[in-house]
């Protein structure tokens, strides 16, 4: 391998500047809507998902949280991590002036991927969480969904508007209507948008589950619109743990269960055969585990299928349809990489995870480059930015042919090779 090709990071993230909602709200939801408070906090502890114990006391260490209605989001230092050491990335309260730009401001954003060889980025949302799902809590269902456009006007217009396809939009919708959800996507397709963040396991957040036929209407317009429905893990509120008092190392260490259970419920729900050329990808969930969880699926189906529900909908080998409509996530996973075979190399994908603790920047191109030593020139392009390009319906590499399992002449060209 010569050089790297240059990255397309499909997970990262975005701290929401100060104005967002106050500037994009109608006028009439503003004094209800998202505003920046500086408080003081004094003890916090995470509890799973998006869910803190906090208290605010006026000689605690200053902070700039999101208030909407009951709802107090701190800003977090183990969040806005990047520019501290790793000892340094505690649950720190925070406010923005100690942030690193690139955390809220897209020029800076875009400095900060030029340095990490990384072309272009996807951003969740951080204080309505992974898959937006704040604002689908609010009991105003008016001002939920006037919150939910007003972020999405945001993303495709200020955060990724001039930035020349070096940010890729990813929008939220509301999970009360699956009517308005597709309304949603098909106003933000007619722009460009690609991409929708939703829940790994909706029915966790007291939503219909994906087995029940109430999000029919939004799978048929993210299949028709060739929108990838993106889900990050902890996007259900919840995060794997085995007792209250456990350390959270032992929920990140097991953050991959919220994927491979998500995955295991798409692929028996009959969904990807009812919508067959709908897209899934899942983020941060690492890919190592997923030879041992296709095997798994392949064995029920073979195996139990007339007793365990899925006879009649599921007529191929539940692995098929992943091969077909699924995409992983890595960043650190040599373990996936090595059962590339298993894995899928046309069903991979890289992040940075920028600005999290578990990003890879400023140094992502040392540590892909030793992430990806032994593949062939073919496999790296696909894992850094091919299959990101099928993905998203990106209007880059076209010069090529860039159809799954076809030789990529311009990515060899590219690299070096004959």
């Amino acid at each position: 391998m010569a050089e790297l090709p240059k990255i397309i990071s499909v997970d990262d993230h975005v701290v929401e500047p100060p104005h967002v909602w106050q500037n994009y709200l109608p006028e009439k939801f503003k004094a209800d809507g998202p505003r920046i408070e500086r408080r003081g906090v004094g003890a916090m502890k995470h509890i799973g998902g998006g869910t803190y114990e906090q208290e605010f006391t006026p000689d605690g260490t200053p902070a700039d949280c999101w208030i909407f209605g009951d709802v107090v989001y701190i800003h977090k230092r183990h969040v806005a991590a990047v520019g501290f050491s790793r000892d340094e990335m505690t649950m720190t309260p925070m406010t923005y002036d100690e942030m690193r730009p690139g955390c809220y401001d897209p020029k800076a954003r875009i400095a900060d991927q030029e340095m990490n060889h990384v072309e272009a980025s996807l951003c969740f949302p951080s204080f309505p969480r992974f898959a937006g799902q704040a604002f689908s809590e609010c009991p105003d269902r008016d001002l939920g969904l006037a919150c939910i456009e007003a972020y999405n006007n945001w993303m495709v217009e200020e955060w990724c508007g001039d930035s020349d396809g070096a940010l890729i939009p990813m929008v939220i919708v509301p999970f009360w209507d699956a009517e308005l959800a597709a309304k949603e996507i098909r106003r933000n397709a007619e722009r460009g948008v690609h991409a929708v963040a939703f829940s790994e396991i909706p029915a966790v957040l007291g939503f219909p589950s994906i087995h029940s036929g109430f999000w029919d209407p939004f799978f048929q317009a993210c299949e028709e619109t060739q929108t990838t429905i993106n889900m990050h893990i902890g996007s259900s509120s919840r995060m794997p743990a085995t007792s209250p008092d456990a350390p959270t190392a032992v929920a990140a260490s097991l953050s991959f269960n919220n994927s491979m259970a998500s995955l295991s419920d798409w692929l028996f729900s009959g969904k990807l055969v009812q919508f067959p050329k709908l897209k899934l990808a899942y983020s941060e969930g690492q890919i190592g585990w997923l030879p041992y969880i296709l095997e798994r699926v392949d064995d029920v189906w073979r195996e139990h299928r007339a007793w365990g529900g899925v006879k009649d909908i599921i007529p191929e080998a539940p692995s098929a349809y992943y091969y077909r409509n699924v995409y992983g996530c890595f960043f650190r996973d040599r373990h996936g990489l090595v059962a590339i075979d298993e894995v899928g190399e046309d069903n991979i994908t890289f992040e940075t995870d920028y600005p999290h603790t578990d990003s890879t920047w400023p140094d992502t191109k040392v540590i892909a480059e030793k992430m990806v030593e032994g593949l062939t020139d073919e496999q790296i392009y696909k894992a850094m930015r091919g299959n990101a390009i099928e993905m998203l319906h990106l209007d880059l590499d076209k010069d090529v042919e860039t159809t799954m399992g076809a030789k990529k002449a311009w990515a060899l060209d590219l690299l070096g090779t004959d």
